[in-house]
């Protein structure tokens, strides 16, 4: 698991962040309605299904969650929230970004690779709260909305931006609504571009049509 897991579990221990794994077959049916009316602002993994043991065997189906209090509370006052969901005991994180990452396994390509889309956030959490992307992080994601922008065919920025909003992580969207005026430019490009084929199309079509006529009146001369 992530370098940001404290490791120590002891009742004195007292961290904002918090993580644990909750499992579908022992969860109790309203699992997803206690984590809501906690307050507290929640991060739930896709749900893991094709994780392995060492000896290639597969794991029980389970669910990564981290937990951010508003303030440093005990090891104690976390376990009665996951006692709710019989969970096994949180554990302390050092920072959130570390772990929002393992949620898919971004930083671990020997294990089964989830899609960040499939990540739940309840009450307000958003992983932008807890870190700044780099700069190389940003430029993979503008070539990644790029590809995305040619694939639909996208040449208005509020189409995109609603496309962003509705099927695409924080990330991207914060990605795309920083930088506005680089996406705007590269949408008017894509129209403008679109205009003029369709009017090098249309003046073919009409050439064609041209010369197809002057050819029919020859032959009925």
């Amino acid at each position: 698991m992530s370098e940001s897991v404290t490791q120590t579990k002891k009742v004195g221990n007292k961290k904002r962040n918090w993580a644990f794994v909750i499992y579908p077959e022992s969860l109790p049916e309203d699992w997803l309605d206690i984590l809501k009316m906690s307050g507290l602002p929640i991060a739930i993994s896709p749900l893991h299904d094709k994780d392995l043991n060492a000896d290639g065997t597969p794991k029980k189906p389970h669910y990564h969650v981290i937990a951010v209090y508003g303030s440093p509370t005990t090891f104690n006052n976390v376990k009665t929230l996951t006692d709710r969901l019989n969970a096994p005991i949180p554990i302390a994180l050092d920072q959130v970004r570390g772990m929002y990452r393992y949620l898919t396994h971004k930083d671990n390509p020997e294990k089964y690779q989830y899609d960040e889309k499939d990540i739940q956030n309840l009450n307000g959490f958003s992983i932008l709260d807890f870190c700044e992307l780099t700069k190389n992080e940003v430029n993979k994601i503008k070539r990644a909305l790029l590809a995305i922008i040619r694939e639909h065919q996208f040449t208005e920025y509020r189409a995109f931006m609603d496309y962003v909003d509705l099927n695409l992580s924080d990330n991207e969207f914060d990605v795309a609504s920083n930088h506005t005026f680089f996406f705007d430019k590269y949408l008017t490009s894509s129209r403008h571009s679109s205009a003029g084929a369709e009017e090098a199309a249309s003046v073919d079509t009409a050439t064609l049509a041209e010369q197809a006529m002057k050819e029919s009146k020859k032959d009925e001369e």
